[in-house]
């Protein structure tokens, strides 16, 4: 799997090189288009983030506990402390900036679903892509390109494929002011080069766009010391604006909470003002209860940091396991450096997959999803074409069933070595195993 533009397999309709349009649903597997009432499928039943698999945080928990008894909402964008919360979570990260540049909502998507709609214009995304952003640019009627990615990494568009799209949607009358990019990514679980993230914003931002970088996944890599993470705000201050869904690293996903740092400039002061109206309208605030939690955890004391460092280590030896198993049963996927999940390539199985009626990426999904007993979505989730037999996998539930087993494989100096670990890691390979 290299992460270009992939034609599908024999008869199938291959997408012009410089993107493609997707106003409305996927297209089937000889590139028709669905029928309109399919087109809400991703929508309505769109798979949500890689389960982390482990328990809540008892600290988070007694905060939130503590706060239960709140009644209020927290006002349009979050409160004075939370936001105060973010914007020392990426002064840390040297990201500074104001309070009054950070905006609060109940998870990511109400949040990005708000920022699009502050832009305007046709949006650009990489190919693939997290499954909600399409859905929610086709929500707003704004056109959305894909557009392919490098052979080392997702999350990120090749700049000269880029600059092709943009120069086409452009001649085509089109008027695209917006990418949206993950360094740290999903679906791919990969971590882009810098080098790859400085000519790409660079060929954005000079194209007059401006760049909403998703970094929900930034403090999930699997190796921090050894990996080079540049954010887009670093470089190009004035023309990011920097998303981040708590989920990813800090609380459940279950208790929703997500965080915007808007750059330093009049624009950006317009474009804060619009996202809070879009939120204001859809009723998109934060709990009350939640909001002191989600401000402790951004906070990071010992303790958050801890379960941080421990379940990205965690992460890293079971996904290595899930990784090696997926190769020895003939699939590609790139090695996984960050985050709960892979993204695999079935393509070189696809005539065995052919005998068991699987013969596209929504019939794999099935398949896979029954015999893993965990959700296993497609490839056209995230963008990629029907035809391409592609999954991601989650590493979760091979941490344990319970709340017990899955803290044993958090505090385990060997937890490859644990039996409820190895035992889910051996159903796993054979799963895939009996598809060679």
């Amino acid at each position: 799997m290299n992460g270009t533009e992939n034609t599908g397999g024999p008869g199938d309709t291959p997408r012009p090189p410089h993107g493609e349009r997707t106003p409305g649903g996927p297209d089937d597997a000889r590139g028709r288009p669905r029928p309109p009432h399919e087109d809400h499928g991703p929508v309505r039943y769109g798979p949500s983030a890689p389960e982390p698999g482990l328990p809540v945080l008892p600290e988070l928990a007694a905060h939130l506990a503590a706060a239960s008894t709140r009644t209020r909402a927290e006002p349009p964008g979050g409160g004075t402390a939370l936001r105060e919360a973010a914007r020392g979570y990426w002064d840390r990260r040297g990201l500074h900036g104001t309070v009054g540049g950070i905006a609060a909502a109940p998870g990511a998507q109400p949040l990005l679903l708000a920022l699009i709609g502050a832009h305007g214009g046709d949006v650009l995304m990489p190919r693939p892509c997290p499954a909600t952003w399409t859905p929610q640019a086709r929500l707003l009627g704004q056109p959305a390109y894909h557009v392919p990615t490098p052979a080392e990494c997702g999350g990120v568009p090749d700049p000269y494929a880029l600059l092709e799209t943009v120069r086409r949607v452009r001649a085509e009358g089109g008027r695209p002011k917006l990418l949206l990019l993950s360094v740290v990514d999903d679906p791919t679980a990969t971590v882009a080069p810098p080098e790859l993230v400085r000519e790409a914003c660079e060929a954005a931002v000079g194209e007059g766009l401006h760049i909403i970088s998703d970094e929900t996944w930034r403090d999930t890599v699997h190796r921090p010391r050894d990996t080079v993470l540049l954010s887009p705000a670093e470089m190009c201050p004035d023309d990011v604006t920097v998303l981040t869904d708590l989920s990813g690293a800090l609380t459940p996903a279950a208790w929703p909470v997500a965080v915007a740092r808007f750059p330093d400039t009049a624009k950006a002061a317009v474009r804060h003002a619009r996202t809070l109206d879009i939120l204001t309208a859809l009723g998109a605030l934060v709990a009350g209860p939640l909001a002191p939690a989600a401000a402790h955890a951004l906070g990071e004391p010992e303790s958050v940091r801890e379960r941080i460092a421990r379940a990205a280590a965690l992460q890293a030896e079971v996904a290595a396991a899930a990784h090696r198993a997926v190769l020895a049963s003939g699939a590609l996927a790139r090695p996984p450096q960050a985050g709960r999940h892979l993204y695999a390539d079935l393509g070189p199985l696809r005539s065995r997959l052919a005998d068991l009626r699987v013969t596209d990426s929504m019939e794999l999904e099935e398949y896979l999803t029954e015999r893993l007993g965990a959700p296993t979505p497609g490839g056209h989730r995230f963008g990629d074409e029907l035809g391409a037999l592609r999954v991601r996998l989650g590493t979760g539930p091979l941490l344990g069933a319970t709340p017990q087993q899955q803290m044993e494989s958090l505090t385990s100096a060997a937890p490859l070595e644990l039996p409820h670990v190895a035992r889910a890691l051996s159903a796993f390979a054979t799963a895939l195993g009996a598809l060679r």
